[in-house]
């Protein structure tokens, strides 16, 4: 039986989420994802300008009319979730941490997939594979996938990004929508990106915090690194140190969106100091117009 605390924030962002996928979020998640192939449908008599290569010809010598197969798409698919809750998800400056924007962002995910009766997995990592869970449909089959991101304690404290997708790509055969949700600390992540964004209709999604980015004049600060345990001493006063900060930061940033447009993959950048449902919405609405859905 889970604790009542857990079970309170599931239901907490099962309700949460629920209002953003009623309001529209899954039907823009299911103009964008499309079926990954096509499936007879029927068969009707033949109209000018139809393919000649689609006639049925044994019911046309049956029916001694032409007559031709319809076939639609597949629409259910497989949503895979890559979930990095390694410790620097521990981190947030704001009232959130990342990981729990992480827990909410997949939350939403997997409401939008269900909806559309497609079926969700997961897939949470650190610096190891830790839990693989297989895709089904189903309500209570999402409820259990919150449950595990949102109870989960992790073995490993580092991350590893290339490890979680080589695992993907040798136990999923068949195409799916995979969502890598992390905060992409890390590195040696490029090529197996690429690699997967071939194979699969890969979707990063970037979880950012503002104390990421620049640092606040705080005067000296002891601060950990939340995966190794390092401490580090930072004058936040000196003006040089604060830019130097944000000067990597935006290097780290810039490497990540190169690579990334390299592969010609759309990414989301998801904030722990803002609604994370704006920024999935644009997602989807400037996918549809590049794709004509």
């Amino acid at each position: 039986m889970l604790p009542r605390d857990l079970v309170r924030r599931i239901r907490r962002i099962e309700i949460g989420t629920r209002r953003a996928v009623n309001a529209g979020l899954a039907g823009q998640y299911h103009s964008v994802f499309k079926g990954m192939g096509m499936v007879f449908s029927e068969v009707r008599q033949y109209q000018p300008g139809d393919e000649i290569r689609t006639i049925d010809w044994n019911v046309t010598a049956r029916l001694q009319a032409p007559y031709v197969k319809v076939f639609t798409e597949e629409r259910e698919l497989t949503v895979m979730l890559l979930v990095d809750l390694s410790a620097s998800g521990d981190f947030g400056s704001t009232e959130r941490s990342k990981a729990e924007v992480i827990a909410e962002v997949s939350a939403l995910l997997a409401f939008s997939a269900i909806k559309n009766n497609d079926r969700v997995g997961l897939l949470i990592f650190t610096d190891r594979v830790e839990r693989f869970i297989p895709p089904k449909k189903g309500r209570r089959h999402v409820l259990r996938v919150i449950s595990e991101i949102l109870a989960f304690e992790p073995v490993g404290r580092g991350t590893s990004i290339s490890l979680a997708l080589d695992f993907h790509l040798k136990l999923m055969k068949r195409t799916a929508v995979t969502f890598l949700v992390s905060d992409f600390l890390d590195d040696g992540w490029e090529k197996p990106v690429g690699l997967c964004g071939r194979r699969h209709d890969l979707v990063p999604i970037v979880i950012c915090d503002p104390l990421e980015e620049s640092l606040p004049r705080l005067g000296i600060v002891c601060a950990k690194d939340a995966e190794t345990g390092s401490p580090i001493h930072v004058d936040t006063s000196s003006e040089r140190v604060r830019r130097a900060y944000e000067a990597a930061a935006r290097r780290r940033r810039e490497a990540r969106e190169k690579v990334m447009r390299r592969e010609g993959l759309d990414w989301i950048e998801v904030r722990t100091d803002a609604d994370y449902v704006r920024p999935l919405v644009r997602f989807f609405k400037a996918r549809a117009r590049r794709r004509g859905a």
